[in-house]
């Protein structure tokens, strides 16, 4: 029977960490070992342990830092993971409990698992839902036009594609995560239910003041690391594909800091959802169309 390694990095996580560990320890498929990674000197076995949530599954590891942003975190766990099959799980986000036991009879035939994520505010309130509709293979060259917000619920096999976060991006280094896993493979299985509950917080590193800008200036930086060859996807056809979505993401990111401006409750995933429809080729807008609307 084969394992997953759940990846948490942890930073100023005291409030949220043990909702995102009770999602894994409440997992229908208990095959697995968490590994949380403290990025701010917090000892979060304590912290679990006060609560009555310390479960042998569980490893604790740290940077030795304080802030030094996702990635190394990230990387620190990844490197230290002992299983198959991987997945992040930031320390304010939860699995679903089917999560593990859906992807586990998929990844017998295919290296990368999606699901559909349900957007929270910081108190746990429905904002909207990305990526709902049917079961289905998604190519490299569809995938970001149905996950179109955030790819944080990825489930893989390590023993396919087993890159590492890039720690020389301020921010959005899960796309960079993304492209380097479809550099092995040309697609990946996509469940239409949401499966991942991703926490909006007003302040953080893609959200507030001045993140859109910076996201922008970094979308900017992977597609021109697209055009010149830095991503050797499996699947080259599918390269002006991913251009196009990152052009549509960049308009997309324009509009939203202006709206942000006059409402900081706008989503980002409204904007990039209406410039995919009104900017994309006919078989995207419309395979785009049927997803969100079903």
């Amino acid at each position: 029977m084969q394992k997953f390694s759940i990846i948490m990095p942890a930073f100023k996580a005291e409030d949220t960490i043990a909702s995102a560990v009770l999602s894994i320890i409440k997992q229908e498929y208990k095959d697995w070992e968490l590994i949380i990674v403290a990025d701010d000197y917090v000892d979060y076995e304590s912290v679990l342990g006060r609560v009555g949530l310390l479960h042998k599954g569980i490893r604790f590891l740290s940077t030795g830092g304080n802030a030094s942003g996702s990635p190394i975190p990230r990387n620190i766990g990844l490197d230290s993971a002992r299983f198959e099959y991987a997945a992040i799980l930031d320390a304010d986000d939860m699995m679903h409990p089917q999560k593990l036991e859906l992807a586990v009879v998929q990844l017998q035939h295919h290296p990368i698992i999606s699901c559909a994520l349900q957007l929270l505010t910081k108190n746990h309130k429905p904002l909207r839902t990305v990526g709902e509709g049917s079961d289905r293979i998604l190519t490299s060259q569809d995938y970001k036009f149905t996950n179109f917000s955030s790819d944080s619920m990825l489930v893989y096999d390590r023993r396919v594609a087993d890159p590492r976060f890039d720690s020389t991006l301020s921010c959005v280094t899960d796309i960079d995560f993304l492209l380097k896993l479809f550099s092995k493979s040309d697609h990946c299985f996509h469940f239409g239910q949401t499966l991942h509950s991703y926490v909006k917080r007003p302040i953080s590193v893609t959200n507030g003041p001045g993140a859109s800008q910076k996201i922008a200036l970094t979308k900017q930086l992977m597609l021109e690391r697209l055009s010149s060859g830095h991503y050797p996807l499996a699947d080259p056809q599918s390269i002006p594909s991913v251009q196009q979505f990152f052009t549509c993401s960049l308009k997309a990111e324009k509009l939203y800091s202006n709206a942000l401006l006059t409402n900081s409750a706008a989503l980002f995933e409204d904007y990039i959802e209406q410039t995919i429809l009104a900017n994309t080729d006919h078989v995207f807008r419309e395979e785009a169309a049927r997803l969100f609307y079903l």
